[in-house]
């Protein structure tokens, strides 16, 4: 089914879509909110800019952006796919605990801040350009890469990690991080760590055309807790 976000608004949009069974194509987004919420089938293909909590809750189903995204893409995300090709806004990821998220550009500020994952529920967001500060805040699961294709600088903003106590952070940079909390430590990825990783990101090279051998042209950092750290503990039996 066809749509225009225009025509309908974002309630009786989001109406239409939840009573279509098959796939769904909008037009004319210009910051509609909460688009394929809790959807749990079908592809949603949005040409334009949604707005707000685009794939809050979502549970299976894939959405594809051919433009921009706004604030708190995926929020309690539970499973399926997110591909943007342009750049998203804050907070991407927010609480997700399942599914895969892409962005083609730049992320804004808090990118997979409270992220979890619990038995074989594991996120993974993957930015192919360069985020803003407080990166993983709060991060308790799930797999974060930023890859900083579009700059020679470090690609991440301050703050990475804070409150960091499970999961993974993976910056691919030319040059070390600097200025982690103290519950954070980094090191080049070892071959295990890149194995880990290489199906996602080739995934993610597909989708949006991009070599691996150029991801892979830089050395790619990887972060984790730091087990002697005390927002550790406080996720921890003693």
């Amino acid at each position: 089914m066809i749509l225009s976000a225009y025509e309908l608004g974002f309630r009786l949009l989001n109406e239409r879509i939840r009573s279509v069974n098959g796939d769904v194509t909008v037009y004319d987004c210009f910051g509609e909110r909460f688009i394929g919420a809790g959807a749990s089938s079908k592809t949603i293909v949005i040409n334009g800019t949604p707005g707000n909590a685009l794939g809050m809750y979502l549970d299976g189903a894939t959405i594809i952006v051919n433009g921009n995204s706004q604030d708190a893409v995926g929020d309690t995300m539970n499973d399926g796919k997110i591909i943007i090709n342009g750049n998203a806004g804050d907070a991407l990821g927010y609480a997700m605990r399942g599914g895969i998220i892409f962005v083609r550009g730049d992320a804004g500020y808090r990118t997979g801040i409270h992220m979890k994952e619990y038995k074989d529920k594991k996120p993974v967001i993957i930015i192919g350009g360069c985020t803003g500060s407080f990166l993983g805040e709060y991060l308790a699961g799930g797999c974060i890469i930023v890859l900083g294709l579009n700059t020679d600088d470090y690609p991440a903003g301050e703050f990475t990690g804070v409150g960091m106590h499970g999961g993974e952070i993976f910056i691919r940079s030319s040059k070390p991080p600097v200025n982690l909390p103290g519950q954070v430590t980094a090191g080049i990825a070892g071959e295990e760590d890149i194995c880990r990783i290489k199906d996602d990101i080739q995934e993610f090279s597909e989708v949006f055309n991009i070599k691996t051998e150029e991801i892979f042209s830089k050395p790619i950092y990887r972060l984790v807790p730091n087990g002697k750290n005390p927002y550790k503990r406080l996720y921890m039996d003693n």
